[in-house]
């Protein structure tokens, strides 16, 4: 993990790689209780039986979603700014959702920090490249620039 001191410290990290995230398993029950928030129980999710039977996975896959919705989760992993006292999600440029995610997977995320500019009052807009991957496999499953406002 990466420690800033301050916003200043991570402002002047553009550019660089920030690190890679731990793996983390894809669990059926992650992907039931996604569902539920979410009320999106499409089968392909859900439904163990059809998606063996029917799915090209032959078992459920997580929400697209699901699996950007980890971005915060791996970001404590990767850095942390001392200063900082809060942090707003702010949006994303660009996400796409290059493969599924079957259940029991291992995804992980790396992240680089693209850009990061003042925002007031005591603030910091940062966008982070963030590449999701599953062990073992070359392809990216998601592919994303997020967008947070942290605030000193």
């Amino acid at each position: 993990m990466i420690q800033f001191k301050n916003l200043l410290e991570l402002k002047n990290f553009v550019g660089k790689e920030i690190g890679t995230s731990e793996y983390l398993i894809i669990t059926q029950e992650m992907i039931n209780d996604f569902a539920k928030a979410t009320n999106d129980a499409q089968w392909i999710h859900v439904n163990e039986e059809m998606a063996k039977k029917y799915s090209p996975f032959k078992r459920t896959v997580a929400h697209g979603f699901l699996t950007l919705s980890l971005a915060p989760q791996f970001f404590t992993q990767l850095f942390s700014v001392t200063s900082v006292k809060m942090g707003l999600n702010y949006g994303a440029n660009k996400v796409r959702f290059t493969s599924a995610v079957p259940s029991g997977s291992k995804v992980r995320m790396k992240a680089s920090l693209l850009e990061a500019e003042e925002s007031q009052p005591n603030g910091l807009k940062i966008t982070v490249n963030c590449i999701f991957e599953i062990e073992g496999v070359e392809k990216p499953v998601c592919i994303a620039e997020l967008i947070s406002i942290l605030y000193e």
